[in-house]
């Protein structure tokens, strides 16, 4: 029997011409735009679509285009009869994920990552933080290397756990810099600067943590149709009251996305569909464990490839 979990990405994955091919052919998927440039008050599927990768890459525009990109995933693919027993979201994915289990409208959380965008910017201006990948190297021994460099002044910590061998820094952009160099010298494979405008997921991220908290408290939050694996516990949750107070905690706490996964098989899941842009998370679990079948929909064709191997 089939056992299926959606996965929806996070910061990172967005590219130009993200939704395109489904704006442009499916008349439901078009709505989605308009109904979140309504909300915004702004041509976000002019930037997803035509740039300049600088706009797209400003988080309060580029967590809206992943939301409304993996929604539009998510419509395409139910309204072809496949539904998940699970879902779980990177970071940003978590919105997307709690709007495919009915926790949260689709208004309201395009709206919601608009706010956390500009409040995670406010937090740390452009260039100042920054975040990195670093490849080979356990968790363990990227927490001493952040230790023994991060103070106050210059913080750098784990925020994103991907997997075994991938954990992503986040901090002040000089102390993420000597870690990534420090890393490489302790025998890492790669460290990779990723292409995010602020150092999410660490404690430099407080005052979003505290503008968005009041944001949630007055949105409406409802009990999910299905669980879904957070990011800060990597536990189940089914309840409006559990997915609020989850996306204020992730703010400032590490994606605990190996943890996730493990989670997703103990669930006895079998098939795994990234939803929306680019392939990471079902890279990811491909990597963690080969014996589930991993997709990916982003477009029409993709779309077409995951139904044929469904069925």
């Amino acid at each position: 029997m089939v056992k299926i979990a959606f996965v929806f990405p996070g910061q990172g994955s967005q590219f130009i011409g993200m939704g395109k091919d489904f704006y442009d052919h499916v008349p439901e998927a078009k709505k989605l735009f308009e109904e979140a440039n309504e909300v915004l008050g702004y041509d976000l599927a002019s930037i997803c679509f035509n740039g300049p990768e600088e706009s797209l890459k400003l988080t309060e525009n580029t967590q809206p285009a992943l939301l409304v990109h993996s929604t539009m995933a998510l419509k395409m693919i139910r309204e072809n009869g496949i539904n998940s027993v699970l879902a779980a979201g990177h970071s940003l994915g978590e919105f997307s994920a709690l709007v495919a289990a009915g926790a949260l409208k689709f208004r309201d959380a395009v709206r919601l990552v608009r706010l956390r965008g500009q409040f995670m910017q406010e937090a740390v201006p452009v260039g100042v933080g920054s975040m990195a990948a670093i490849i080979g190297l356990p968790v363990e021994t990227i927490q001493e290397l952040c230790d023994k460099v991060s103070s106050d002044s210059n913080l750098v910590q784990p925020a994103n756990l991907n997997s075994p061998v991938q954990t992503v820094i986040a901090g002040h952009k000089e102390s993420v810099d000597r870690v990534s160099k420090d890393a490489l010298a302790a025998g890492a494979k790669k460290a990779v600067v990723l292409p995010v405008s602020a150092p999410f997921h660490s404690a430099l991220m407080k005052p979003a943590e505290v503008k968005l908290q009041k944001e949630l408290e007055d949105t409406e939050f409802y009990d999910l149709s299905f669980p879904i694996i957070n990011n800060i516990e990597a536990k189940p949750i089914t309840k409006g009251i559990e997915a609020r107070e989850s996306l204020v905690k992730q703010v400032c706490s590490p994606v605990r996305w190996a943890e996730t996964m493990q989670s997703i098989i103990d669930h006895k899941i079998n098939t795994v569909i990234e939803l929306g842009s680019g392939k990471v998370l079902s890279g990811l679990m491909k990597r963690f464990d080969k014996s589930v079948n991993c997709y990916q929909v982003s477009d029409r064709d993709s779309l077409s490839q995951t139904l044929s191997a469904l069925n």
